[in-house]
């Protein structure tokens, strides 16, 4: 049975990508031998759980073609230390219910944001291997991790996932997970209150695994840079693991501490791309069967088809459809599915900066020269901030054309998006501010 199972393995290598190969084949090892039943021995049930459902196909065909019979194939999980294996089949670990996993510090790790509930397809399958091979620590190489993607693409389902890993393996290790504001905004307290000492001991011998979001945000805060290079140098000299994320490359951060630039790049960086046509059809079943609707699988294909901008767009247009079923009592079809892509697609394409300065104009009762002018008295930087966060949610363009068209540098737009973020977290009048705007431009009232 051995000989055979080296066969099924150098057949597998033509049909799996090498690194898929690496992190699903090579940790398999034989189990119980016996000439009817190939027993193949995983690590732990939930390397289990994915090689069957990615890979048990395909194992059962090549072993079929090497011996010409049926020959049974199970999967067990080896217990412990000594080399023995589950024979019977291993029960799924069953969620438990309303316990959410906090990190020793920084914010909580949402519950459903676990490598099992992530969708995985060519657009993200490299990232999604590279943060499951850190979080189980497969490459003692591997000690950092960049993810890099437009907004709404699952790099933060990614990061919190490796979180949730990690934690699940041993809750002994001191996760934290933040943004890079929650960063700078606790160094900054640190120095106000004469605790300098006390927040570099936190981060430089309390920290196992940092989870550290928005890396853009630093954009500018030259002491934070600073503060942060040499945090990361005990972590990397300690071999702790560092998972960053960004919707832009470490390259194109502008107005960042060239130390810090390096650090960020000495890792592995993986970009996740827009999901295609058959990655959006699974999102949206497994999204469907989440949420316990029945949805025809022509209108899932239909929702797939026509909503390509990222994953919240996908998931929109499908909350949008069960919602208008639910309030008007009927089935779900494709013309109430059309009714709903033709409003999303509407929207997003008739949005533009210019509409948008516009509208700021006209709400704030100024021009638009003066809202791209250099002026910074606060009754026009208020505006031209808001105008610049809502530019860069509802339009493709890029953060260097948001900027020029404010007359500014893609820094400075960074700076204003992070200021309305931030005034958005805090509640108060930016937030109603956004929230106005937003509902106008969802409504097409512009």
């Amino acid at each position: 049975m051995e000989n055979i199972w080296q066969k099924v393995k150098a057949a597998l290598t033509d049909f799996v990508p090498d690194h898929a190969y690496r992190m699903w084949i090579e940790p398999l090892t034989l189990g119980t031998i016996d000439p009817n039943v190939l027993q193949l021995n995983c690590p732990n049930a939930f390397f289990r759980r994915r090689v069957k459902e990615h890979f048990g196909e395909l194992i059962c065909r090549e072993l079929q073609k090497l011996t010409g019979n049926a020959t049974e194939l199970k999967f067990a999980v080896t217990e412990g230390d000594h080399g023995r294996s589950n024979l019977t089949e291993f029960p799924e670990q069953l969620p438990l219910p309303n316990i959410h996993c906090q990190p020793h510090f920084g914010r909580l790790l949402r519950q459903d944001y676990t490598f099992d509930q992530f969708v995985v397809g060519k657009n993200n399958e490299f990232a999604y291997s590279a943060a499951l091979s850190l979080a189980m620590r497969k490459s003692a190489q591997q000690h950092s991790l960049f993810l890099l993607s437009k907004t709404g693409m699952g790099k933060s389902h990614l990061s919190q996932a490796i979180g949730h890993q990690i934690l699940a393996e041993s809750k002994a290790e001191r996760v934290y997970y933040m943004t890079a504001e929650d960063f700078t905004n606790e160094m900054v307290s640190s120095f106000k209150t004469n605790s300098v000492s006390k927040f570099k001991d936190k981060y430089h011998n309390g920290c196992d695994v940092l989870l550290l979001e928005d890396i853009h945000y630093l954009s500018g805060k030259e002491r934070t840079q600073i503060e942060l290079a040499h945090t990361l140098d005990s972590l990397y000299n300690e071999n702790k693991k560092i998972i960053f994320s960004s919707c832009c490359s470490p390259s194109d951060i502008p107005k960042l501490n060239e130390n810090l630039r390096s650090r960020l790049t000495c890792g592995l960086i993986s970009n996740i791309d827009p999901p295609d046509y058959k990655v959006r059809v699974k999102i949206l079943k497994k999204y469907a069967r989440d949420n316990g609707w029945e949805v025809p699988i022509e209108v899932l294909e239909f929702l797939a088809s026509e909503l390509t901008q990222d994953v919240r767009q996908l998931k929109s247009g499908l909350v949008g459809v069960s919602a208008k079923a639910s309030l008007l009592g009927n089935p779900i079809d494709i013309e109430m599915a059309g009714d709903v892509v033709k409003n999303i697609v509407r929207q997003s394409e008739s949005i533009t900066i210019n509409t948008i300065k516009k509208l700021i104009c006209k709400y704030y009762n100024i021009s638009q020269k003066d809202l791209v002018s250099r002026s910074r008295k606060q009754a026009l930087v208020r505006p031209r901030q808001v105008a610049i966060y809502l530019a860069r949610r509802y339009t493709d363009q890029p953060l260097q054309a948001i900027g020029k068209s404010f007359n500014r540098y893609h820094a400075t737009a960074l700076h204003a998006i992070g200021m309305v973020e931030k005034g958005i977290r805090q509640g108060g009048l930016i937030q109603r501010h956004v929230e106005y705007f937003c509902k106008r431009l969802d409504n097409g009232d512009y």
